[in-house]
C-alpha cells in the first residue's frame, strides 16, 4: 500500500515542474529545524525519528495513488499531470540519504533536527510528511519534559488518550510523552507497541454503578486486590478518603494494600494535605496521593509552591494536545542544490533576519564542559577545515569554544542512499536520551547557538550578493 500520497499538492506540482525542466534527478540537499522554541521556552526534546523511519522504509506510489493523480485536471479541465510524468512516479523509489539528531536529544532553534539529501524531486515531495511527524512528536515530548521538570522527581503519568486529536494523535502522543520523560500511559496500544509502562484503575462511573461508595471500593478490592488506587471524590471528598481507608485497612489485614487514593478535582493543595495527614494517621504511610485534572506545569508547579502533597501527577489534555500552543512551526528549507556537476549552497533572505535561512550541508557540533553545554556550533561540511569560533545567531557575539572538553556531532546517518543504516530507537532507549540530554542543561536556561566563523562569512556574502541581485 502506498504512502507517498500524504503531502501537500504543491509538493507534486513542483516535483512535475522540476521533471518537466530536467530538474528533477539533481541532487539537492534540505535541512529540518524550528525557528523558536515551543512554550516560551529555549529548547525543544526531539522526537519522531522512529516514526519517521517507518514512514521512509514504505514510501511508495501505489496503483490507486497514481490512478487518483491521472484524474486531476488544472483549470482548463486538462490533465494536471501527464501519463510520462504518473510513469516516472511509478518507477521511483525512496533512495535520499537522511542525517538526524538522536531520538529524544535536546534541541535549539535554527539548528537541523533532519538532513535530507537527495533527488530534488523526492527532497521536495518528503517535506510535508517529515514536518508532520517531527512537528508533533517533538513537541508534545518538550510539553512533557517541561510537565517532569515542574513534577521535580514525582512520577507523571500521562492519561490524554480521549482528548487526544484523533487515535493515531493519541498513541503518537503517548509515546512523545514518555520519551520526553512520563512514566506511565494509560493508553494500552502504546503499552503493547512501545513497551511503555500501563497505569489506571477506576473512574466515577465505578463508584457510581454501586448503592455505597464503600460498596465500590470493597469490590474494587475484592476484583483486583494488587491494583488499588481508589478515586475518592465522586461525591464528598472527605467521605471518600475516610471509606478508602476503611478498605486500606481490611486489604492490610489480608496480605495486600492500598497503593494510593487520586484526587480530580477540588482545591488539591489543601485536599492533598490534608489526605496525606488522614492516611498517616491512619498507619497508611506507604499509600500515595495521585492528582489529576487539567495539569501542566504551571498548575504543577503552583500546587507545588501552595504545598500539596501529591506523589504522582496525572497529566492528560494539556500534554497531548499541547493545549498552549498547538503547533511546532518547523521549517524545511533548501541548504544547497547540484549545479553543472557541483554542490552550491543556496539562502532565502528575509526581511525578518531570523527567516533568512542557512547555507550549506549542515550539522551541529555540542560542545561540553564538565558535562555542561558551553554551546552549540552549527557547520558546514561542505567546507573541510572548521573552526571552535562561533558568532552568535541572536546577537552577534562572538564565541571560542576552544576550551571545550568534548564536541559531539549531533546528526549521524539514518538512511545513505535509501538503505536504513540506524536501528530504530526504543521508547526506553529514548527516553534514557532525553533524561541525559536534559543533564547537560536546564530547560529554562539558554545556550548560545552560534554559527562557525565561516559559515557567518559565507552567509553575510551571501546575503549582500542578493541585494545586488
Amino acid at each position: 500500500m502506498g504512502n507517498a500520497l500524504i503531502t501537500d499538492l504543491y509538493q507534486l506540482t513542483m516535483a512535475y515542474g522540476y521533471w518537466k525542466n530536467g530538474m528533477h534527478l539533481r541532487r539537492a540537499i534540505f535541512h529540518l529545524s524550528f525557528r523558536t522554541a515551543p512554550f516560551g521556552g529555549n529548547d525543544a526534546i526531539a522526537c519522531g525519528l522512529n516514526s519517521v523511519i517507518d514512514y521512509l522504509d514504505k514510501w511508495a506510489f501505489d496503483e490507486h495513488d497514481l490512478r487518483y493523480l491521472i484524474s486531476l485536471s488544472g483549470d482548463d479541465g486538462t490533465p494536471l499531470f501527464d501519463e510520462e510524468f504518473i510513469n516516472a512516479l511509478r518507477k521511483m523509489s525512496f533512495d535520499a540519504s537522511i542525517w538526524a539528531v538522536p531520538e529524544g536529544t535536546l534541541v535549539h532553534a535554527h539548528q537541523p533536527l533532519l538532513r535530507v539529501e537527495g533527488p530534488l524531486w523526492l527532497c521536495q515531495m518528503l517535506e510535508t510528511p517529515l514536518l508532520t511527524l517531527i512537528n508533533f512528536h517533538t513537541l508534545v515530548a518538550s510539553k512533557a519534559a517541561r510537565v517532569c521538570e515542574a513534577a521535580q522527581g514525582a512520577p507523571v503519568l500521562e492519561f490524554g488518550l480521549r482528548r487526544a486529536q484523533g487515535l493515531d494523535g493519541g498513541l503518537a502522543a503517548s509515546y512523545a510523552a514518555f520519551v520526553g520523560g512520563c512514566a506511565a500511559t494509560s493508553n494500552a496500544l502504546a503499552g503493547q507497541k512501545f513497551g511503555i509502562p500501563l497505569k489506571g484503575t477506576h473512574a466515577h462511573s465505578w463508584v457510581m454503578s454501586f448503592e455505597t461508595e464503600l460498596q465500590a471500593f470493597e469490590a474494587y478490592a475484592s476484583a483486583l486486590p494488587n491494583n488499588c488506587v481508589f478515586l475518592v471524590d465522586t461525591y464528598n471528598t472527605e467521605q471518600g478518603l475516610n471509606r478508602a481507608i476503611e478498605v486500606g485497612h481490611r486489604l492490610r489485614l489480608q496480605g495486600g494494600k492500598l497503593l494510593g487514593i487520586r484526587l480530580d478535582s477540588g482545591d488539591l493543595a489543601a485536599l492533598s494535605a490534608q489526605a496525606r495527614r488522614q492516611l498517616d494517621a491512619a498507619g497508611l504511610n506507604e499509600t500515595l496521593i495521585l492528582a489529576s485534572g487539567d495539569l501542566d506545569e504551571s498548575s504543577i508547579t503552583k500546587l507545588r509552591d501552595k504545598g500539596a502533597a501529591v506523589d504522582v501527577w496525572g497529566v492528560g489534555t494539556k500534554l497531548v494536545t499541547a493545549y498552549d500552543q498547538p503547533a511546532l512551526g518547523g521549517v524545511y528549507k533548501m541548504g544547497a542544490i547540484e549545479r553543472n556537476g557541483q554542490c552550491h549552497p543556496v539562502i532565502k533572505v528575509s526581511d525578518e533576519p531570523l527567516k533568512t535561512t542557512i547555507p550549506g550541508r549542515l550539522n551541529v557540533v555540542r560542545y561540553l564542559q564538565s558535562g555542561r553545554i558551553l554551546g552549540d556550533l552549527i557547520v558546514n561540511e561542505l567546507v573541510s577545515e572548521q573552526s571552535r569560533i562561533g558568532i552568535n545567531l541572536q546577537n552577534g557575539e562572538t564565541f571560542d569554544l576552544s576550551e571545550a572538553e568534548i564536541g559531539l556531532t549531533l546528526l549521524t546517518p539514518v538512511f545513505e542512499r535509501g538503505l536504513l543504516v540506524q536501528a530504530r530507537w526504543t521508547a526506553h532507549e529514548a527516553r534514557a536520551n532525553c533524561q541525559e540530554s536534559l543533564k547537560t542543561k536546564r530547560l529554562q536556561q539558554s545556550v548560545p547557538v552560534c554559527l562557525e566563523k565561516s559559515l557567518f562569512e559565507m552567509r553575510q556574502r551571501m546575503i549582500d550578493d542578493t541585494s545586488k541581485a
